[in-house]
């Protein structure tokens, strides 16, 4: 498993305690950036780990901003990008298994350490399920490809 992970600076003090939690585990892992805390603006650190993901470099990305709203966003203009905001493990395990979520994005102002590290490992764990999932995924990258130029 190789995860790619990125942050703004909004998002900067909880992506360094989630990469100290993949290095703690072994999980492989290139941080894309920001390396400190000066304002920056989240689509370039976005666009960095969807590239990444969409040229499957690496298998999912890990985005972090304020709210993981705007990082997120900017990430799903990708192709091939799902990136799915979560704040509750529910929603990790389920944009993993039903709608094959490649990023996960955070928000450090809303979601504290100790819970962002539980989606994390979840978000990680979990897998696509397939089966009628696939035929709706399939229908995203319909509307995917004719909206894209």
């Amino acid at each position: 498993m190789k995860i790619a992970i990125g942050s703004d600076h909004g998002g900067f003090k909880l992506k360094n305690e989630i990469v100290k939690h993949l290095q703690a585990k072994g999980i492989e892992y290139n941080d894309f950036g920001t390396l400190t805390e000066q304002s920056c603006d989240y689509p370039e650190f976005a666009l960095k780990v969807a590239e990444e993901v969409s040229n499957k470099n690496y298998d999912l990305g890990i985005l972090v901003c304020g709210t993981g709203i705007g990082i997120s966003i900017a990430a799903n203009k990708v192709p091939g990008i799902r990136a799915a905001v979560c704040g509750d493990t529910f929603s990790a395990h389920a944009c993993r298994e039903h709608n094959n979520a490649n990023i996960l994005a955070l928000g450090e102002r809303v979601t504290g350490v100790g819970l962002a590290i539980d989606i994390v490992d979840t978000f990680i764990n979990s897998n696509f399920e397939g089966d009628r999932h696939q035929r709706r995924i399939d229908k995203i990258s319909e509307i995917e490809k004719k909206y894209s130029k």
